[in-house]
């Protein structure tokens, strides 16, 4: 959902009224999509913004564009995908694979492409949500958001920035018509999407300026072209390639124990990223410059082999001074430095404690969910249902987020939640759910202890985990088998309802 002018003309058309809509078509949206189709159901419709499925796989097209969780592991269950070309996919080849699923699902006629949403507003007195768009006005009995946390690129507050004559573009949102080809040019940021966009383009460009607020740690990337015999035994070998996805299913889950539970068990981790800063930056002054000031695990851990290779060309500097400004052709330092540049890379990630897009939905109360996390914190339920928005749910809600495997496991965990919640809808003739805020509240007191011990609490560093509050508001802290154990049903003893013969009415006592 995004702040965007209406046409007048498709502003005044009739709402279409569609009982479940699904904002959105990344790995969530299309994934909810598919479920509902299995389930024989065509009551639905998905609104995307961009033209094609794919979500952050379809945006984020930057050079050195790749996952960095293993291949087999990043697919649905239920869609494995045989044909794999190596072990960590690029982004070409997952989007390749996303659109598929969905051509194969038969699933793409039910979405509305090119449909920005502007705002969803619900209606208590017709228990209905109602929805603007570029592309006319709906209601729904059931909203469901899928828009995902990395949909809306954060630009860096500096002075001057808007000054800039030369090319300027969020990694996100690559300029492929810009020839960088020697270009000085700079990036800001040293995230993941940085770490693969610099040794992509250093090469290519006169000279590349590198400008890092904080050092990343890295681990090595265990990259590699399947071979074909491998390639072979995942297509024609029964059970080979879900023995290979639980294998490394296994492996991932075990880094829990040290990012959630006892953080001193990172240091393995640590001692490798440091044997490989110190293998692949012979320089010292360098080397010192890209060292961590954390723990390991507190911001999110990066995999590249050829990062630090990179920084370490002569034509590559990093710079590690504040930036005071941004002018027409340069960039100034704190130190007082200018530096000429042609090309302006933001690699400065996304809003995802505080999306744009919280400030377009308005609950029950007449409160927007920015204004119900300002005041009450990011919190919700399972993190797929925030109490004072009923009949509303959310795929990669609230404490969702992982730092050590597959989203996708937490997204169908979510899908088996929110499909049970609408057949329950369905089958006990509900007028209107609404997750009952104690039950939220117990949920969240849960989730904050867990995380109090964690080492994105104890770590040291400040991160897009956390909100404005001081609450991390992204990570599940746990097993994610826990969490597909605790969204298996829909707990509908958790949540207000009502029918249409009855006033609301509470289901458990507040």
């Amino acid at each position: 959902m995004s702040r965007k002018v209406t046409d007048k003309a498709v502003a005044d058309r009739t709402p279409r009224h569609v009982p479940t809509i699904i904002v959105g078509s990344g790995f969530a949206g299309l994934g909810l999509a598919i479920r509902l189709q299995q389930q024989g159901r065509d009551d639905y419709l998905v609104l995307e913004r961009g033209g094609d499925v794919g979500g952050t796989w379809r945006d984020n097209t930057y050079p050195g564009a790749a996952c960095d969780v293993p291949s087999h592991l990043y697919s649905y269950s239920f869609a494995l995908n045989p044909n794999w070309s190596r072990s960590f996919s690029r982004q070409g080849e997952i989007q390749s694979y996303i659109r598929g699923v969905a051509e194969r699902y038969g699933v793409l006629d039910k979405h509305l492409f090119d449909c920005d949403v502007t705002s969803a507003s619900w209606d208590e007195e017709t228990a209905r949500w109602e929805i603007t768009s570029s592309e006319g006005d709906f209601t729904a009995d059931t909203l469901v958001s899928a828009v995902g946390g990395l949909c809306e690129p954060a630009l860096p507050d500096i002075k001057g920035i808007n000054d800039f004559e030369g090319e300027i573009f969020h990694s996100a949102r690559w300029n492929h018509d810009a020839d960088l080809s020697g270009k000085r040019v700079a990036v800001i940021g040293t995230g993941a999407s940085a770490i693969q966009i610099v040794p992509a383009i250093a090469p290519k460009v006169a000279h590349l300026d590198v400008y890092q607020r904080t050092a990343p740690w890295l681990l090595p990337r265990m990259d590699r072209p399947y071979t074909l015999p491998e390639r072979l035994a995942f297509r024609h070998i029964p059970g080979f390639q879900r023995a290979a996805r639980a294998a490394i299913y296994a492996a991932r889950e075990t880094q829990v124990v040290g990012l959630a539970k006892a953080p001193a068990l990172m240091r393995g981790f640590e001692l490798l990223a440091k044997a490989k800063l110190r293998y692949q930056i012979r320089d010292a002054e360098l080397r010192e410059k890209v060292t961590p000031n954390f723990r390991i695990g507190c911001k999110r851990m990066l995999i590249s082999n050829d990062y630090y290779p990179a920084l370490s060309r002569p034509n590559v500097d990093v710079i590690t001074d504040g930036i005071a400004e941004i002018r027409p052709n340069s960039i100034v330092t704190k130190d007082g430095a200018e530096r000429e540049i042609d090309v302006l890379i933001v690699a400065t990630g996304f809003h995802v404690t505080d999306s744009p897009t919280y400030e377009t939905i308005t609950g029950r109360d007449g409160r927007t969910l920015s204004e119900v996390f300002d005041e009450d914190g990011q919190q919700g339920y399972k993190g797929s249902a925030v109490a004072n928005f009923p009949n509303m749910f959310f795929l990669v809600g609230p404490n969702v987020g992982l730092g050590h495997t597959s989203m996708v496991f937490m997204i169908e965990s979510q899908i088996n939640y929110i499909a049970d919640a609408l057949s329950t809808i369905r089958e006990l003739g509900l007028r209107t759910v609404e997750v009952r805020k104690d039950a939220q509240n117990a949920y969240n007191k849960e989730l904050k202890a867990k995380l109090a011990r964690s080492v994105w609490n104890t770590g040291g560093c400040a991160s897009w985990y956390v909100d404005k509050h001081g609450d991390i508001t992204t990570l599940w802290p746990d097993f994610t088998f826990e969490f597909r154990r605790l969204t298996k049903k829909f707990d509908v003893a958790a949540y207000d309802t009502t029918t249409a013969r009855s006033e609301r009415k509470v289901m458990a006592a507040r």
